[in-house]
Formats: structure tokens, C-alpha cells, sequence
């Protein structure tokens, strides 16, 4: 018997420890870990530095508050604003979907604070931007909404790569456009540089504000530190989360000085977010992925190539989509019984987001084993 809502379709397997790429059940046995936590683990399972700033930190503050100075905060936020490339603000909290929800909030109170009625945001079909209510209303998938309606007003859901259809859903009370480079949840979707372009003129010229979910493609995960910077533009509003801390819970909202200054104190808020633990763990991430973005494009680079065989083979980096005809859970079922761990998401996607620390030789015998399968 479980003590546990059953809110998740769980796989027979149950670890107790891990180490680099690796996972460890409870019989000893040895899995390749290219699932990562959900794209999480970048560094792989207990890194040395990582863990050495968790235990430090523990020994000496784990949480005190948003009512007092935050120097962990105030280090980890400059390292992240030296990567969005312009002066701006940092918000911290848990988790993707309370970063995305802070977006929201903030690009709603920014036209408040103008005088203006604008609250509405565009984002796009098979999008995701987590569970809470307000990034679950962002997210166009109808089986996220099912069963919780009537969702929160204030959202506009377009087709990616067509910017035609975003056009049509401008109106006098848009606020900005929400989207991911890459959609993980969807099917490693990818928006196109083009689409992109277009879609940041837009926004410049109807004086709306861009803002790109990065809790997945962030930290490196794409061979950038964040993924729009594939493509040259400047987003007013971005979101971190998953691989920002490692494993332990952090996310956070960056955005433009401008943008920024709509919050105001008692406007937003977060018990335990950016508390001194997972700073300390979010610190040593952002100074080691910054050393690994060549090895991820590299690694990223040949593992698209030897996928090719198998079917359209879709993303960027280390998050890789192998797009099939059938329905994949049985591959990964398959693929966990020879000691390969793998996501199917959207049904037919095998998805791949390791570590960022995978070898090439890793790469390898994860194809051998797709080859055994398929």
C-alpha cells in the first residue's frame, strides 16, 4: 500500500544512489542516466564541488528569511545578470512554475504601474509552463487543463513558427508573448530563428513584452548558457529553474531594470525562495555549466548524428527529441531493463536530457541499446 497520490506513472524501479551519469537501484545495478532529473541533474549525481558547498552552507545558515540581507542571493544573481548581457533584476523561488508564475504577475503589474489595461499574454499550442494555476492557464495543452477548468482569463494561444497566427490574436489588453525555444514538454518542438526574430519585432513595435520560459532550456542545456541566445534576441523577462541548483529546488525571474522596478515590496513574494542552501548550490552550477557549453555543443552534436537512424531526431545541445511512429513508453520500459534511463514525452518523443557532464562513449552504448530495441 501507498501513502503517495497517485499523480505520477512511475516505472519499477527504485534508487538509492548515484554517481556521476549513473544511477544505482537497490540490487547494485548500474543505469545510464539520460533522463537527469527532467533535465536537472547537470552536473550528473553527487558532483564533489556541489556537494562540498551544500554540506559548507548547512554548517553554517540554511534559511533566515526575505526580511533580511541575502548576500548568497545578491552573488548568485550577479552571475546570472553577467549572462543576460544588460542591467537587470533577479526574483528567486522554487521551482519553473512559480518562476513563470512570477513572470506572469510581473508583466501584468508593469502595465499597472503605467496606467495601462494590459494583462493579456500569447503563448503557444503545446506549450508548458508548469501546474499552478496561472502557469498551468499559460500552458496550450488540453490535457494539462482537463478536469480543472474554468482556467484563468488573460491567455491567448498561438501556433509556433507561424507568425501569422500571433498577429491575429493582438488586441489592446496584450501584454507580451510567453514562449520556450525549444518546447520540452511538447515534443522538443523547436521555434524557428526566423519565427524568433519576428516575433521580438513585434513585440518592439507594439510595445509588448517578450518573455521566454528558459526552465528548461536554460543553464547550458542547449550549448548557450541560455537557450534564446541561439538566436539574437533579447527577451524583457526570462525563467529559470530545473538545472539551476543541480537537484535542489531553486528558480528564479530575470528581467530588463525597466521591467523590474514594477515589483515593488509586498508585491511578490517567496518563503523560502533563494534561501542560503540553494544558493550555495546554484553558484557552483552557474561557474561550472559556463566552463562546459563547447563540451555540451560537441557532445550534443554527436549524439544528434548517431540518433539520425532512428527516426526525425529534433533539438539543440543536450536536449534531444528521436521522434517515432509509434507510441515509445514500451522503448523506455525496454531500454530500463538494459540499464538505460530515457523519457517518452508527447507519445511519440523519446527524449534525452542528460547530464551535461555525458561522455561521447556514454552516447555510445545508449545507441547500441536503441539499436537492440529498435
Amino acid at each position: 500500500m501507498s501513502f503517495l497520490m497517485d499523480t505520477y506513472k512511475r516505472l519499477p524501479v527504485s534508487f538509492v544512489r548515484g554517481e556521476g551519469v549513473y544511477l544505482y537501484d537497490e540490487e547494485g545495478k548500474r543505469y545510464l542516466d539520460l533522463v537527469g532529473g527532467v533535465a536537472v541533474n547537470v552536473l550528473g549525481h553527487s558532483d564533489p564541488d556541489l556537494v562540498r558547498a551544500l554540506c559548507e552552507q548547512a554548517h553554517k545558515l540554511w534559511h533566515v528569511s526575505n526580511l533580511y540581507q541575502n548576500p548568497w542571493q545578491e552573488e548568485t544573481a550577479k552571475l546570472l545578470v553577467e549572462q543576460f548581457g544588460e542591467p537587470a533584476k533577479v526574483f528567486f523561488c522554487n521551482s519553473g512554475a512559480e518562476a513563470n508564475e512570477g513572470a506572469i504577475k510581473l508583466a501584468r503589474r508593469y502595465f499597472w504601474e503605467k496606467g495601462e489595461k494590459r494583462y493579456r499574454i500569447i503563448t503557444f499550442k503545446n506549450s508548458f509552463h508548469g501546474r499552478t494555476f496561472g502557469a498551468m492557464s499559460a500552458t496550450a495543452q488540453e490535457k494539462i487543463h482537463k478536469g480543472f477548468e474554468p482556467l484563468l482569463d488573460g491567455f491567448d494561444y498561438a501556433e509556433l513558427n507561424d507568425i501569422k497566427s500571433v498577429e491575429r490574436l493582438l488586441r489592446k489588453e496584450t501584454a507580451g508573448i510567453m514562449l520556450e525555444v525549444i518546447q520540452g514538454e511538447g515534443g522538443i518542438n523547436e521555434a524557428e530563428g526566423e519565427f524568433l526574430v519576428k516575433v521580438e519585432e513585434l513585440c518592439r513595435r507594439e510595445g509588448l513584452l517578450l518573455i521566454v520560459d528558459e526552465v528548461q532550456t536554460g543553464l547550458g542545456r542547449t550549448g548557450k548558457f541560455y537557450g534564446y541566445q541561439h538566436f539574437g534576441i533579447k527577451p524583457d523577462i526570462i525563467t529559470l529553474a530545473k538545472g539551476l541548483g543541480g537537484g535542489f529546488p531553486i528558480g528564479c525571474v530575470i528581467a530588463r531594470e525597466e521591467v523590474a522596478q514594477a515589483f515593488k515590496p509586498g508585491s511578490h513574494g517567496s518563503t523560502f525562495g533563494g534561501n542560503a542552501l540553494a544558493c550555495a548550490c546554484a553558484k557552483v552550477v552557474i561557474e561550472k555549466v559556463l566552463k562546459l557549453l563547447d563540451h555540451v555543443e560537441e557532445v550534443g552534436n554527436y549524439f544528434k548524428e548517431r540518433l539520425r537512424p532512428f527516426g526525425r531526431v529534433k533539438g539543440r545541445g543536450l536536449m534531444l527529441g528521436l521522434e517515432r511512429e509509434e507510441n515509445c513508453q514500451e522503448v523506455v520500459l525496454k531500454a530500463l531493463e538494459r540499464g538505460l534511463l530515457i523519457n517518452c514525452t508527447a507519445e511519440r518523443v523519446i527524449r534525452f536530457v542528460p547530464p551535461l557532464i555525458i561522455q561521447k562513449e556514454h552516447v555510445d552504448f545508449a545507441i547500441e541499446v536503441l539499436r537492440e530495441i529498435l
